[in-house]
């Protein structure tokens, strides 16, 4: 590269870098990721290597962030508050201790605090006479903004510091540290935001930069921030030698000072460290982004000094970035094994985390509405928990005009069926009993014991039976033959005539079992003997509107929606013909059958039962065709109310509803 082109590419790189410290320092909106943006730093951070005439006093590598906000107050820090150098591989972190011992005469063995680096907002906190009098974000490091009021509504940080005999507390004293929100908490913060309508935090950092630079402090006061302290600046009484003493200190006035947090002998070992927190980062419940090592000796420290923007006894060891922009090029979609369809973004590939990258959950299509993706659309993408590749957010400023609007399919890809979305639930569903990509799991339901009861046909069976295509749906189990089962693994002929005779007794069932067997959505035991109470044979419930399943007490809306559209698809009608066709039989069962007094009744039972165990009575509830409920509703008809019985009875009283003792119950019963 030739000067002339140097500096044409320098005044680009220097334009960019200050537009995305902007984004990223004033407006908690970054464009691109962290990755990205090292990239353009190391190459102008080379190019003004190369040709160091081209340095200036205005370039970004000699700076630190962005100038503060004109929303907020702005103020100087007593100290500079320095950024750091990075590091990207072993090799990084061993040139930092040559450097180190260019500037100042030191063992090999010198001692460093090692840290985690938290992917978070850095704050410094100023406090006079032991009370909290002002919290300023890094800015430009000379200035920054002032967001006490908001900073002093995160729960951990202490508003005043108490004071001990053996290290009095300064008159002034700077404490920096990292506001951050965790992992589990960010989700459910977007999952809110979403609820609401409002667009989703890109990441943790983010939303913890966006919280504390909230106008309103009793939005921040909502958000559930956290920080760790992990320095001391300016200080009016000097009072440690080294970096260890100070956070012990802090620790003991009770700043949270993060665990993680280690001194160590030698380079080898921070190197050790760096590779042992890459590995653990998985199971932090917050972001981090790498490491931070700092040399312990503060008169050393202060040996080495600092260049415009970093300390030189500070390194910031940075793991693979874990964000990377791609673009979307299609959108398929994968039935699962519940029949749920799930869009899938098919991406040009793209180095995430150190792993290549090509898909992408877009989970279902109120996220894909929610988030505003298109076909063509170039998106920041992560791996979320580092495994799961998810697509964080589209860069709408990139569009072109060309990009496509995706359609969910109204007929599974897979087999065909009817897709539907029942009211109240976000996913798509395909009701489809011959589904290729959900039968395994659909005839391990059917064969259950709570469903047809087929004895000897596991998990694994079926999984052969489906790899082999001897089965297709559930009925194609009683068309199999000894010579069929004796082609699988582990199959003599005494196992597959126990088999065959297991098969045959299914055959008799009762017509509430088969439509639990069914595996209908939302129709478990308990509604399928509602059902058949009211049904008296499987043609009636199949020609049932939704209207007069709803009439039915205990069965609601999205039951009924499902119970009907399930027997309006074809492929499921086929297959029920299918196993008349194998001479099924499912009468009545005797107890739905039978009129007592319990049957159609609902009972509740709180406290404890003397004359018999409360599953026992429960079953025998159940037996006499009646039905048991969990917690109190108006629509209970009685609780039956043992010793230190509680809520339960209460709210039966309030509902007015029939409170039975046990006798009173026993009684009943007979």
């Amino acid at each position: 590269m030739d000067i002339v082109t140097a500096e044409t590419r320098l005044k680009n790189l220097k334009e960019a870098i200050r537009y995305h410290n902007e984004c990223y320092y004033m407006f908690d909106a970054p464009e691109i990721t962290d990755g990205e943006y090292d990239r353009l730093l190391i190459e102008l951070m080379e190019i003004e290597r190369q040709f160091p005439s081209l340095l200036s006093a205005d370039s970004p590598t000699q700076k630190i962030g962005a100038a503060p906000a004109e929303r907020f107050p702005t103020v100087r820090h007593l100290s500079p508050m320095l950024s750091l150098s990075n590091a990207f591989s072993d090799d990084d972190i061993y040139q930092f201790l040559k450097r180190i011992k260019q500037f100042a005469v030191i063992a090999d063995n010198i001692s460093f605090i090692v840290e985690p680096k938290l992917d978070g907002l850095a704050l410094n906190l100023i406090y006079e006479k032991g009370t909290l009098v002002r919290a300023v974000t890094r800015g430009d490091g000379d200035m920054g903004e002032d967001v006490t009021w908001n900073a002093r509504t995160i729960r951990t940080l202490p508003l005043t510091i108490p004071q001990q005999d053996r290290f009095p507390v300064p008159d002034v004293m700077e404490i920096r540290g990292e506001v951050c929100i965790e992992i589990e908490a960010f989700r459910n913060l977007n999952r809110l935001r979403f609820e609401e309508g409002e667009a989703p935090f890109a990441n943790p950092r983010n939303a913890a930069a966006g919280s504390l630079r909230q106008l309103n402090p009793q939005i921040t006061a909502k958000r559930p921030l956290i920080i760790f302290l992990y320095a001391i600046g300016h200080t009016t009484n000097s009072f440690s030698t080294s970096q260890e003493e100070n956070l012990n200190l802090l620790s003991s006035w009770g700043f949270p000072v993060n665990p993680l947090i280690r001194k160590l002998d030698g380079i080898d070992a921070c190197v050790d460290y760096y590779h042992m927190m890459e590995g653990q980062r998985d199971s932090l419940p917050y972001e981090i982004d790498g490491v931070v090592v700092k040399v312990n000796d503060l008169a050393i420290q202060e040996k080495l000094g600092a260049l415009s923007r970093s300390p030189r006894w500070a390194l910031a060891c940075k793991f693979p970035p874990r964000q990377e922009l791609t673009k979307i090029e299609d959108i398929i979609v994968q039935v699962g094994r519940t029949g749920v369809l799930t869009p899938v973004a098919i991406m040009k590939p793209v180095l995430v985390g150190g792993v290549m990258v090509s898909r992408a959950t877009l989970h279902n299509m109120s996220e894909i509405e929610k988030k505003d993706i298109m076909i063509g659309d170039t998106v920041l993408v992560h791996r979320a928990g580092d495994v799961i590749p998810e697509v964080a957010m589209v860069q709408k400023e990139k569009r072109t005009g060309q990009e496509q609007p995706f359609v969910m399919p109204s007929l599974c890809p897979e087999c065909g069926a009817d897709v539907i979305q029942l009211e109240n639930e976000v996913a798509r569903r395909c009701i489809g009993l011959a589904c290729p990509a959900q039968i395994k799991e659909r005839i391990i339901h059917f064969a259950s014991k709570k469903g047809l009861g087929i004895s000897g046909l596991g998990e694994k069976l079926i999984q052969q039976m489906v790899a082999r295509k001897m089965i297709h749906d559930p009925a194609d189990l009683f068309y199999l033959e000894e010579k069929d089962f004796l082609q699988l693994e582990r199959s003599g002929h005494k196992s597959s005539r126990n088999l065959i005779s297991s098969l045959n007794a299914a055959k008799k069932t009762t017509l509430e079992k088969l439509i639990y067997a069914l595996g209908i959505r939302h129709v478990g035991e308990h509604v399928a003997r509602i059902i058949v109470q009211s049904y008296p044979s499987l043609e009636a419930i199949t020609t049932a509107s939704k209207e007069d399943l709803v009439a039915i007490r205990d069965i609601g809306p999205e039951a009924a929606d499902s119970i009907t559209r399930f027997f309006q698809e074809p492929q499921n009608l086929q297959i029920i013909t299918k196993l008349k066709g194998a001479e099924m039989e499912w009468p009545l069962s005797v107890t739905t059958a039978i009129s007592t007094p319990l049957a159609g009744r609902s009972f509740v039972f709180t406290g404890t039962l003397v004359k018999m165990r409360r599953e026992e009575a429960k079953r025998m509830v159940l037996a006499q065709g009646g039905m048991v409920h969990s917690s109190v509703s108006q629509k209970t008809d009685f609780v039956v109310a043992g010793s230190d019985a509680g809520v339960k009875l209460e709210r039966a009283r309030s509902y007015e509803t029939r409170i039975l003792t046990e006798e009173e119950f026993l009684q009943m019963l007979a």
